[in-house]
């Protein structure tokens, strides 16, 4: 339960920030403009406390436990990034948000948890970077020949995929660390803030489209279910077994779908004359709207 607890604390925070950072990703850009802008800034240290929590955690109990956790982020951060636009939440963003969380939940509680200590080799996380690297250069080299939603979603299955593979490597440091400080003394504890700064880019670039609620849906599925891949494929990890597991397996997935299907054909928010805060208190005055 600790694991758990720590992980929505932490998934709250990460929504937060990122419904901040959208802000500004939309009206600047995903340019370098981003960081003269102190919301973005603000943003980026709430959603670093809350990936940190994650990552704390990912150190207690196995990725098949706490990825599912950070469904969660998905119910927080389209309401916060309608709130903080100085508007309502639409139906259809509630909707789609719970529908995606739901389904992507009941897949996720599917997964028996077994804590076993995580082990990578070299070659397989090398393997795993290789492929990651792959998926992300084929989405965003279609995401260039397309617009709107899918333009967004494409963006946001590499960006996902980089941010199953840090919290998979967190996975392995903190997991396997045992207590010993000495073991945080590999290349494996150099690669998370190098793909962490690969995710942090590519998550802005999708936020930059104007899709929040389909860019972040695309997220929160990709990175737990990749997650959860890399789990069962490389750290010995388990898969639901038997055909009792199918029929609640589809259920769900149908859900997931139509709730991103939904959030797809929503109306961007990237109109500039928007009510956007420009301050902290600005900020904190329209969340409490």
């Amino acid at each position: 339960m600790t694991g758990i607890s720590i992980a929505l604390v932490g998934a709250f925070g990460y929504a937060f920030g990122a419904a901040l950072q959208q802000l500004e990703a939309v009206r600047a850009g995903a340019t370098l403009k981003l960081v003269r802008r102190p919301r973005w800034w603000i943003g980026g240290i709430v959603g670093f406390a809350g990936a940190s929590l994650h990552a704390l955690a990912l150190s207690i109990a196995p990725l098949v436990i706490v990825q599912p956790v950070s469904v969660a982020t998905l119910v927080f951060a389209v309401p916060l990034a309608a709130f903080l636009r100085g508007r309502r939440p639409r139906r259809a963003e509630i909707i789609g948000s719970i529908a995606v969380a739901a389904g992507l939940l009941g897949l996720m509680l599917l997964v028996p948890a077994r804590n076993v200590t995580p082990v990578l080799s070299n070659a397989a996380a090398l393997g795993l970077i290789g492929t990651i690297a792959l998926v992300v250069a084929v989405s965003f080299t279609l995401a260039r020949r397309l617009s709107g939603a899918f333009k967004a979603l494409l963006m946001s299955i590499g960006a996902g995929s980089v941010t199953a593979t840090v919290s998979t490597f967190v996975r392995v440091v903190g997991g396997g660390m045992g207590g010993d400080l000495a073991r945080l003394l590999t290349w494996f504890t150099l690669a998370i803030p190098v793909l962490l700064v690969c995710a942090v880019v590519l998550l802005q670039k999708s936020y930059a489209v104007g899709y929040f609620g389909i860019a972040y849906a695309g997220v929160q599925v990709v990175d737990p279910i990749t997650s959860v891949a890399a789990g069962v494929l490389l750290l010995g990890e388990s898969l639901p077994i038997g055909t009792g597991n199918v029929i609640p397996a589809l259920v769900a997935a149908a859900v997931l779908i139509g709730g991103t299907i939904t959030l797809g054909r929503m109306t961007p928010d990237h109109t500039r004359s928007d009510a956007v805060p420009d301050t902290i208190a600005d900020v904190v005055e329209t969340a409490r709207i």
